[in-house]
């Protein structure tokens, strides 16, 4: 049977997901859209380098918290309200999927991590001449040209990946909102120690006595 958890603990894992995916998309788009290209203003290709690696190692924690906390807080939900046996068959599919693009994700995270940590250690100071972020130039050491062409890849597929993440969570969250499964109804807490919302329970008893009330006056 699912865990049943307080309102005050699923906000924070809830707001905790969505603000690492935030950071963590965030910051894959930025160096690929902005900070990658913007590199070809410096002159020097090893300056490049240097300050490629200085500003990817600088958000590299902030990329493995966010990432970090998207995946751990869809665990959590999987493990409480968002399992299988709370959701509708719409629910159940679009979890499917976001289960698969979350794996894709940290998958593609950590390899990327990988690789830019590899990258930075081919050069003093990661000081490795390169022409933009991903694309090596004519004095890239063959080692280093091989390590940028991964990151080009996977960068791309990250982004991808974060993009595709990211809708499915706003389709998933709409569904939510617009056909609510009514199991949630009977399961959903506003408090630790117990197993029913008191809100729904004193709109159901509201509703039942208003219809008695009508049946009264229909029939009396």
């Amino acid at each position: 049977m699912p865990m049943i958890v307080s309102d005050t603990l699923a906000n924070a894992t809830r707001a905790a997901h969505d603000v690492g995916l935030a950071a963590w998309l965030g910051g894959a788009m930025f160096g690929k859209i902005a900070l990658n290209p913007s590199l070809a203003r410096i002159t020097n290709h090893a300056e490049r380098g240097s300050v490629s690696n200085a500003a990817w190692n600088g958000y590299n924690a902030v990329n493995a918290a966010g990432l970090g906390a998207a995946a751990l807080g869809w665990g959590a939900a999987r493990l409480t309200e968002a399992n299988p046996a709370n959701l509708s068959g719409r629910e159940k599919a679009l979890s499917t999927a976001k289960d698969g693009l979350m794996a894709a994700a940290v998958l593609t995270g950590l390899a990327n991590g990988v690789q830019g940590a590899r990258l930075a250690k081919q050069a003093p100071e990661g000081a490795v001449p390169i022409e933009t972020g991903t694309k090596p130039a004519a004095d890239t050491p063959p080692k280093a040209a091989k390590i940028q062409r991964s990151l080009e890849v996977l960068g791309n597929v990250n982004i991808v990946t974060g993009v595709a993440l990211v809708a499915v969570n706003a389709v998933l969250a709409q569904t939510d909102h617009s056909r609510p499964a009514k199991r949630r109804a009977f399961t959903r807490s506003s408090s630790p120690n117990t197993s029913a919302s008191p809100l729904w329970i004193g709109s159901a008893v509201a509703t039942a006595a208003a219809a008695v009330d009508q049946a009264r006056r229909i029939f009396a």
